[in-house]
């Protein structure tokens, strides 16, 4: 059977058939009761919308520029571990279909594909960065992603340690070959491999000195903490919840959004993740004030049912989906993505 790829349908019983189980166990696992894990998409449908009517929307432009980087549309593949679980080429087929679709990838540093080979497959990408216990690595690994031409640094905050999660999964499905995930396995990883607790605002400062990167800070829900963040250099901040796969009860990134977006007042991008399921969530994202969307499991789960080809179906679905949201709802361009255009 073709498998029907589009945002919003139900990926994860698609994928579920083709899978192994270990593997769908682990990408699709939360924590806690995974209460996190189920209100994200939840949180994104309580917005109403409140369509404005008579505007032009003949010509409708889904494009953004973030961070010098010009986008197709809004939505970018956030970063996500282990991409080899869903396609022998991992990261490399889905750098491609990002590629395709005109977005941009944010490679995790749990990456199951080196950098450089990412990098070769072409198109803009960032280096998700954990600050590790040993300092030496986390340099090592910033100035390797800036020589492979990674464009900005996202600096992961929210998990300071790993939550117990999918322990009783057993060992991941790796290859015998695949050096860099046995790295980065949970059930192999080093003392000096696992992120440091002691992180403070002065890692951003840090990671300026290491590499002339832009650094945005992912992970961040409270509007304190986003402008700590924006005064210790950050050039960008990222409202989310770690896919629900961390501290659970966190509070909806949709409805975190909104006072973070205050708190930072226009000084740098606002991005947000965490159960963005279909372009009407893109565009409540953009009216509440963010700059750009990222989309984490879905772009997985595409991956494993088509590959390449099945993200760059995904993406162009969240693209066509937003200009038909922004046309019903009266909006030409991303300007007009005010938060009138949303209630609670």
């Amino acid at each position: 059977m073709t498998p029907r790829i589009e945002a919003g349908t139900d990926l994860a019983e698609q994928a579920r058939q083709v899978l192994d189980s270990t593997s769908y166990a682990y990408y699709s696992a939360g924590s806690g009761e995974n209460l996190s894990l189920r209100e994200a998409a939840e949180a994104w449908r309580k917005w109403r919308i409140l369509p404005r009517v008579l505007r032009d929307v003949s010509a409708v432009d889904t494009r953004r520029t973030l961070l010098g980087t010009d986008l197709s549309a809004p939505v970018v593949a956030a970063p996500t571990a282990f991409h080899n679980l869903a396609s022998p080429q991992g990261e490399i087929a889905t750098a491609r279909g990002v590629a395709a679709a005109g977005s941009l990838l944010v490679l995790s540093a749990r990456s199951s594909r080196a950098p450089e080979a990412v990098a070769a497959a072409g198109g803009p990408w960032w280096a998700q960065i954990y600050c590790l216990r040993d300092p030496a690595l986390t340099r090592t690994y910033v100035e390797r992603v800036t020589a492979a031409g990674a464009r900005a640094l996202v600096l992961t905050v929210d998990a300071p340690y790993v939550t117990p999660r999918g322990a009783e999964l057993g060992p991941l499905p790796f290859d015998a070959d695949d050096a860099a995930a046995r790295l980065s396995d949970p059930a192999t990883r080093t003392r000096a491999l696992e992120q440091d607790p002691s992180l403070t605002p002065h890692a951003i400062a840090w990671l300026r000195e290491l590499s002339d990167l832009p650094v945005l800070v992912k992970g961040v829900l409270r509007p304190d903490d986003a402008l700590a963040c924006v005064t210790a250099g950050a050039a960008g901040i990222i409202v989310s919840a770690h896919g629900g796969r961390q501290l659970d009860r966190v509070l909806p990134t949709s409805r975190a959004l909104p006072p973070v977006v205050r708190a930072v007042a226009g000084r740098v991008p606002v991005l947000v993740d965490g159960g963005v399921c279909t372009g009407l969530d893109v565009l409540v994202a953009l009216a509440l004030g963010a700059d750009a969307v990222l989309v984490g499991r879905p772009v997985l789960l595409a991956l494993a049912l088509a590959g390449e080809a099945g993200v760059e179906t995904l993406l162009h679905s969240y693209r066509e989906q937003l200009s038909r949201a922004m046309a019903l709802a009266g909006c030409a361009t991303a300007a007009h993505l005010t938060s009138d255009l949303v209630s609670a």
